[in-house]
């Protein structure tokens, strides 16, 4: 039997598909992480492949591995993390963002306080200067390292956000006179995601129960495996969303054009599809999200007071969720601040409350994308933990009133195991 491994490190875990060459899942691993803690990305990659059964580890014929958009580190030659990695959500000082503007475009989407390339310049500033190489390497790209040894790969979708031009497939002349002036820092070179890098390291193989012609391939987002995981790989149509609700929210649209707009933190990643030619997803991701509801709520709370709520009935309450400060679409302001009150003495007016807020700011997500010019929307699917929250379901369709479609599956680890069985 032959298998494929997806492994998704996402905003609130890590999880390990394995499928068959009928895409059918055969195990599922799981374990927790944390996010600014780069050792404990490694223990869990080790600790997900490890809880497969043995059967299935010794017939992997490859590995593919998604993170979180913009969680990215720099590292020294032998792999060694210099400083801790800055995170998805982590907004860079307004100094920063000023050099940032210095050398990009003007509205170029890395013109973000949350942008993979002003993340390179703040790592740059406080890492370790005194080594001879500075490697750049987004979450994906190191947890992929580990298993195939070589440094300085990455893919199109997470280097989107570091300046990568994925129309050209190339780093644009403003990116290459900038990096000229960092004459130790490593760029990663960029393949399309799942491109096989190389087999896994005989020593990681013999550690983990792998074998050794197991193949690893560069990855992708999160969020873009978990598209795929709703949607498939045969024949996506254009005009299909995916909104993954999870610690954070995330629109995507399959586009026949790209649209990018850093005002309000919409960008465009490249779906090479082997049928359809040269596509798009066009999406923005908020910060709103099951990261809120947490710090109000236990997942047991959640579900018996959403089970309380009427769905067909609107709430009052007019929120802005945030966990902290900052959002980046469809507000894209590092200082926009929570919006939470007035809070009710009743939870479950509270959640509703929430819940309605979250289901307002998705709708207007979805409106900008299609005001800004992204293929008119057919149908939406739904990931993440939230998909099975029935009563903000309800809440959604109410708001958006555009059909929604039950997902092929919900895990991005899913997405990913299709990308290493079915490059795209």
């Amino acid at each position: 039997m032959n298998y494929f491994l997806g492994i998704d490190f996402g905003t609130s875990g890590v999880r390990a598909i394995a499928i068959d060459i009928n895409s059918e899942i055969v195990a599922i691993a799981r374990s927790d992480y944390e996010i600014r803690d780069w050792a404990s990305w490694q223990n869990a990659l080790y600790a997900v492949i490890n809880r497969l059964p043995q059967h299935i580890k010794q017939n992997i014929r490859k590995i593919v591995i998604d993170g979180t958009s913009a969680t990215v580190l720099i590292c020294d030659r032998n792999g060694t993390v210099i400083t801790s990695p800055m995170i998805y959500s982590d907004a860079c000082k307004p100094e920063i963002l000023e050099q940032v503007k210095k050398v990009a475009p003007i509205h170029h989407s890395v013109c973000s306080a949350t942008s993979s390339f002003a993340k390179l310049i703040s790592l740059l500033v406080n890492g370790d200067q005194n080594s001879s190489l500075i490697y750049f390497l987004h979450q994906a790209d190191w947890l992929s390292y580990l298993l195939h040894g070589k440094l300085s790969v990455s893919d199109y979708h997470n280097a989107l956000k570091l300046g990568y031009d994925p129309a050209a497939l190339s780093y644009p002349d403003w990116f290459k006179a900038w990096s000229l002036k960092n004459s130790n820092l490593v760029l990663p070179e960029v393949f399309s995601p799942s491109t096989t890098v190389g087999l896994i390291q005989e020593g990681i193989a013999t550690q983990l129960g792998l074998p050794l012609d197991c193949e690893v391939g560069v990855g992708t987002t999160d969020s873009n495996a978990a598209f795929l995981a709703c949607v498939g790989t045969t024949e996506p149509e254009i005009g299909i969303a995916v909104t993954s609700l999870g610690s954070t929210m995330v629109l995507k649209v399959l586009s026949d054009r790209p649209v990018n707009n850093s005002i309000y933190g919409i960008y465009s990643h490249r779906f090479d599809h082997p049928k359809l030619g040269c596509l798009w997803l066009v999406g923005g991701a908020s910060n709103v999200g099951g990261a809120v509801l947490r710090q109000f709520f236990s997942d047991q709370e959640l579900q018996e007071l959403s089970d309380r709520i009427n769905p067909d009935l609107p709430s009052l309450l007019d929120y802005y969720p945030l966990p902290k400060i900052g959002d980046r679409f469809p507000i894209n302001d590092p200082n926009l601040a929570p919006r939470l009150e007035p809070r009710p003495d009743d939870p479950v007016e509270f959640l509703h409350g929430l819940l309605e807020s979250m289901a307002r700011i998705e709708a207007q997500g979805y409106k900008l994308l299609q005001e800004l010019g992204a293929s008119p929307i057919q149908q939406i699917y739904t990931a993440g933990g939230g998909a099975q929250n029935q009563v903000w379901t309800k809440i959604r369709d109410r708001y958006l009133q555009i059909p929604m479609q039950k997902s092929i599956q919900t895990e991005a680890a899913y997405g990913a195991a299709l990308l290493a069985k079915i490059p795209l």
